[in-house]
């Protein structure tokens, strides 16, 4: 049997082990709660999730690809809104621009923005190819003047062809080109659809304007805007059609003596980069592009209204005729059956409604 003294010892060394116990489960519980805090802080820090936030800082070059030379007024423009988008930005987006289809022709570049390997271009109804409702970008004679031309841009049917020009292609447009009138060029004047007999032509990859020229007489050609020189120097073709704006930068006053003013075609083309490009971007910087682009469309609509003339009047200057002697509504019968049979029945529709905002 064990004395008094005995047990009273050896019950407190049985509660000072349980107080130790008890002192390392609540220094190891304050452990955890620290570091589960300082965990939770770190993650959280000055973020927004995954979508960033306005202070996130990034560094993005996006490329632009487009046909015209360095002097035309879509670079001039483009370089313009490559300058406010690395102003608004701080410098975090930034733009180079490639001209003279140095990327590659508009469809090139579209598969390449879709691949990754270019983030913008400017396009207009070659965008038909993937997105039916781009072809009324320009279709024959669909649009009185400018004035309409902008009407339906901005409003309800310029809005449809943007929604599905980023649905089916996957490009947002930020501002837009309105196009002089496409005027046909030759070395002697055609006035009307007879003096197209055996006229071989150039026409972009838009299989409109091919069926178009074909029902009015002549032989058009599918040909990359950067060939076209050589193809008239050479004799491959006798002809092209494009606004006074491209005549100009492409120098076809050199290997072509008229320009006949058949204004046959009145559009339009975006100036687009990558919906993917567009979603890697920052909410500020996305503002900040939109901002600039809204910006850049007043400067593109005042280039626009001072190059023009200018540009007829130094073609005349170079020694081009101008043939504004013309039977502009010989050409719309010659080309509106094949317009109407080309068209589906959605283009068709959109084409009636075009027309019938000019009235």
């Amino acid at each position: 049997m064990q004395c008094k003294s005995c047990q009273r010892y050896k019950s407190d060394l049985i509660r000072r082990e349980k107080e130790m116990k008890k002192s390392k489960v609540f220094a190891l519980g304050l452990v955890l709660v620290l570091s589960l805090s300082l965990f939770i802080g770190c993650g959280n820090g000055d973020t927004n999730g995954d979508n960033g936030s306005e202070d996130e800082v990034q560094s993005i070059e996006w490329r632009l690809g487009h046909l015209g030379n360095d002097t035309h007024l879509w670079n001039v423009t483009a370089l313009h809104f490559a300058d406010l988008v690395n102003e608004k930005t701080d410098g975090q987006v930034t733009i180079s621009v490639y001209p003279n289809e140095q990327l590659g022709n508009e469809i090139d570049n579209i598969n390449m923005i879709q691949s990754g390997t270019a983030d913008m271009v400017i396009s207009g109804e070659s965008m038909q190819n993937w997105a039916e409702k781009a072809a009324l970008m320009a279709v024959p004679y669909a649009f009185n003047d400018i004035d309409h031309l902008r009407s339906v841009v901005e409003g309800e049917i310029g809005a449809e062809i943007e929604t599905e020009i980023s649905e089916k292609i996957g490009l947002k447009a930020l501002y837009y080109h309105v196009r002089a009138p496409r005027n046909l060029t030759s070395n002697y004047p055609i006035s009307t659809p007879a003096d197209l007999a055996g006229f071989s032509m150039r026409v972009p990859n838009v299989p409109l304007f091919v069926e178009a020229w074909k029902a009015a007489g002549a032989n058009p050609q599918v040909m990359a805007f950067s060939e076209v020189f050589t193809a008239l120097q050479q004799n491959v073709i006798n002809g092209q059609e494009n606004p006074y704006d491209l005549i100009h930068s492409a120098n076809f006053n050199e290997v072509q003596e008229y320009t006949n003013e058949t204004e046959h075609v009145y559009g339009w083309l975006y100036v687009l980069v990558g919906e993917d490009q567009f979603a890697e971007l920052s909410e500020a910087n996305k503002a900040a592009v939109l901002e600039a682009a809204a910006e850049t469309q007043v400067f593109a609509d005042n280039l626009f209204s001072e190059e023009i003339e200018k540009y007829k009047a130094e073609l005349i200057e170079r020694g081009m005729k101008i043939n504004s002697d013309v039977d502009k509504e010989a050409f719309r019968e010659a080309m509106a059956p094949a317009v109407e049979e080309f068209l589906s029945e959605t283009q068709l529709n959109l084409y009636n409604r075009i027309v019938e905002a000019g009235q």
